[in-house]
């Protein structure tokens, strides 16, 4: 199954922060540390150009410490790109974006013009928390849910910052589809449009392989299920989520297995590595090649196929 979300107001978003970037000295892009590649839209390296670029990975508190420390190693091979893992609860370091602002333009005479910073990043990703920190009161509505920012506003804020918030937005198209999935379990995307079992499969597998023992200490297991379904099962028993004839309500166990891991209760899970992100990104690579070729193949015997019955008609 293949997960997607783009209404029309992201690509009103997407065509407004076009024509504002050439305005623009630093972009903050939002990313959720759980997933900093499935979260890190690839619109943005198309419209930023020359723009320097602070990756902020926030939740970091949710995520497995190791794997972000290999995400900010890796994001940083990358000229002008400096990447921060951030909470919500560490107000300070929140505030020591603006300093880090002025810290990527070294040659800018700041006495002279302040910094021009936009605030980018997808839905729920916690954009609206953070510029409240930053400006030390409410201005950014906020909400546990996707989409809560629907237009750009400008703020001034200390040392000197102009920050232009934008609405959280996806792209078209979710590639790898594992992208889709993992937008979906950390709340990126509205649960109207995707099936909780769906999504729970492909979380309780990754659990399963990647962080066994998180699951055997949460829901109290000596032995580690083999399969995602046997998981889902054995959650519905111990919550008594049963249906008629003792069959396990697996709605309600996706539910309970996908909230618990947003809270943290599974403890702090990362959901991809860039070791696994660029296997994916092969595999998406060589799929769509062989689909490419298939494409053409067919297209070639359509043609073939009308040459022959054109050159038969002729014979007549």
């Amino acid at each position: 199954m293949s997960i997607n979300w783009f209404p029309g107001h992201m690509h009103k978003a997407r065509k407004e922060i076009a024509e504002v970037m050439p305005q623009v000295d630093v972009i903050i892009e939002m990313l959720d540390a759980r997933i900093p590649f499935s979260s890190e839209n690839p619109l943005v390296p198309e419209l930023r150009g020359d723009t320097p670029v602070i990756k902020v990975l926030n939740k970091a508190d949710l995520a497995d410490p190791e794997i972000t420390a290999l995400w900010v190693a890796h994001m940083e091979k990358e000229k002008g790109i400096k990447a921060l893992p951030l909470t919500q609860q560490e107000p300070e370091k929140i505030k020591q974006l603006l300093t880090l602002c002025h810290e990527m333009l070294p040659e800018r005479n700041l006495d002279l013009r302040g910094v021009r910073a936009m605030i980018m990043g997808i839905p729920n990703v916690g954009k609206s928390t953070l510029i409240n920190t930053l400006a030390g009161r409410i201005i950014a509505r906020t909400g546990n849910e996707a989409g809560v920012t629907k237009s750009q506003q400008r703020i001034k804020l200390d040392n000197n910052v102009v920050l232009t918030d934008t609405p959280g937005f996806l792209w078209p198209k979710l590639n790898p589809p594992s992208c889709g999935y993992r937008l979906a379990i950390t709340a990126a995307i509205k649960d109207t449009v995707f099936d909780y079992a769906d999504i729970a499969m492909f979380a309780a597998d990754y659990f399963i392989k990647a962080y066994p023992e998180r699951v055997k200490a949460r829901y109290q297991i000596a032995e580690l299920p083999e399969t995602e379904i046997e998981l889902l099962e054995l959650i519905a028993r111990q919550r008594a989520f049963m249906r008629k004839g003792g069959l396990a309500d697996l709605h309600k166990a996706s539910e309970i297995l996908v909230n618990e891991f947003r809270s943290g209760m599974l403890g702090r899970i990362s959901l991809e590595t860039p070791e696994m992100v660029s296997a994916e990104i092969v595999a998406a690579e060589e799929d769509a090649a062989q689909k490419a070729k298939e494409k053409a193949e067919r297209e070639d015997e359509r043609q073939a196929r009308a040459r022959r019955k054109y050159a038969r008609k002729r014979q007549k």
